[in-house]
């Protein structure tokens, strides 16, 4: 039987200071785009102030690295000066639902922020999401139903809106768990790939519960995946003990937590040096692989993985 969820779509690394972040991800080798923030004006004829959440992504083949934000109404500190200001359009009978949904978002992200500085955000991509949507219904898993969001892309012809399909599901407590539909193709042109690390994919995403939960988990990663949790991906979860081993000096602030992710290059060497040349710590994982600490990077370490 075909999988519905065939990859990770994006993991989101909440931040406090997305000047900061950005700057981080770029010593680590990636392209990253200025981020975006929604605008609106507080009074008629006044200049639209950002507000809600800031973000950008360090885009690969087919998935992303989210950087994200929250933002108070007018405040742009830790915003990079470059940021794009989207101001916000909507017919006025929508606006005040479309407000609500994005101060929700904004509290959410500040209360997960306040949690721990690292990834809060967990999107598998599925082809259709839709059936995925309605095989998790029958599996008993609740979500909020298939929506669908435009993004503002940058394109040669200029600013185009690229529809966006997702569903979340209900009360992960590990933080945003959800599918999303597979990237457009028609928008695939329009994605940064030119990393200096030589990024390619974004292959798994490391998850630490507590002890004696490890079963719970995973029976309910399989229900959200229809299929066994395995050392292929794209999460693997693991206790305290089982991290140590994986990523040494690792010590998650809370459980469950969302600790690490995996990223495949074609050239660890490049990789090693590059981080180097940054001055980057980069650690060994019980694989063998190079990792730089959450310590260093904001929270959520990363792992380099030679494809």
């Amino acid at each position: 039987m075909p999988r519905d969820i065939t990859h990770l779509h994006h993991v989101g690394h909440v931040v406090s200071d997305m000047a900061q972040a950005i700057a981080l991800y770029r010593r680590l080798g990636f392209h990253v785009p200025p981020p975006s923030v929604p605008a609106l004006a507080p009074r008629e004829g006044a200049a639209p102030e950002p507000f809600g959440a800031a973000n950008t992504h360090a885009d690969l083949s087919r998935n992303f690295v989210e950087l994200v934000t929250p933002v108070k109404p007018g405040h742009t500190a830790g915003l990079p000066p470059d940021t794009r200001i989207v101001p916000l359009q909507a017919p006025p009978e929508k606006l005040p639902v479309l407000l609500s949904r994005i101060e929700a978002t904004s509290a959410q992200l500040g209360g997960w922020r306040d949690r721990f500085e690292g990834l809060h955000i967990l999107m598998f991509s599925s082809p259709d999401v839709d059936g995925t949507a309605d095989r998790l219904t029958a599996a008993g898993v609740g979500h909020g139903g298939v929506n669908t969001v435009g993004r503002p892309v940058e394109t040669p012809e200029g600013v185009r809106t690229e529809p966006v399909r997702y569903l979340e599901i209900n009360g992960a407590p590990e933080g945003r768990v959800g599918v999303v539909a597979d990237v457009d193709p028609e928008f695939q042109h329009t994605r940064h790939l030119d990393h200096p690390n030589g990024a390619q994919d974004l292959v798994e995403a490391v998850l630490c519960v507590p002890d004696g939960q490890l079963p719970l988990f995973r029976e309910r990663y399989e229900r959200y995946l229809g299929r066994p949790v395995s050392a292929e991906g794209p999460v693997t979860l693991m206790t305290r003990a089982e991290l140590a081993d994986l990523l040494p000096g690792e010590a998650p602030p809370v459980l469950p937590a969302l600790v690490a992710c995996t990223v495949t290059v074609p050239d660890i060497a490049r990789v090693r040096a590059l981080l180097a040349e940054n001055g980057l710590p980069a650690r060994e994982t019980g694989r063998g692989e190079p990792f730089v600490p959450a310590e260093a990077a904001l929270g959520a370490a990363l792992i380099f993985r030679e494809a």
